[in-house]
């Protein structure tokens, strides 16, 4: 199956973080029609481990959630910045601490149906206590949990978040 023949293209919206593109094409099938596309430069997610038996979770509200969720450490690809050194930030600023080694887990597609954004599932481990930087709009709340409980917050609802259940699950189970 070949891709979709590209008719036109138009930003529609420009923010700091995202662009919203509208592209004219014709389907694979030979439908015509618009397609929405928000743009996004990619991110990284980290399951932490300052030892065999934790993981760092950090809790943070979301607006577009309209509520706290509880997460792994993410961040977004600053402009042709590598990911592995995102990571290692990312990490550093969300949560206190500095890794030693930082594991490729998985890559992914967060949502193909509507969006750009690529990420890359880092295992951080060797970890190193420093001290939090969130950025200047994130409060975040660390908390260290067991691999168990991590995963019980899976099965019983309070982890809510895709890249969280999918990081956890591909690095715990």
């Amino acid at each position: 199956m070949s891709g979709a023949k590209l008719l036109s293209r138009r930003i529609a919206y420009k923010g700091s973080h995202i662009q919203v593109r509208e592209d004219r094409v014709i389907e694979p099938a030979g439908y015509e029609c618009s397609r929405e596309i928000v743009v996004h430069p990619g991110a990284v997610c980290i399951v932490a481990r300052p030892s065999p038996h934790e993981v760092i979770l950090i809790r943070q509200y979301r607006h577009a959630a309209a509520e706290e969720l509880l997460e792994i450490p993410a961040g977004t690809l600053h402009d042709g910045e590598d990911p592995l050194e995102c990571a290692f930030r990312e990490l550093e600023e969300e949560t206190g601490y500095r890794a030693r080694t930082m594991t490729e887990r998985a890559r992914f597609w967060t949502t193909p149906g509507f969006t750009t954004e690529f990420m890359h599932l880092y295992e951080a481990a060797d970890l190193a206590k420093t001290q939090i930087h969130p950025d200047e709009d994130e409060v975040i709340e660390v908390e260290i949990v067991s691999p168990t409980e991590a995963l019980q917050l899976i099965d019983n609802g309070r982890i809510q978040d895709a890249k969280s259940i999918l990081g956890l699950l591909r690095v715990l189970k």
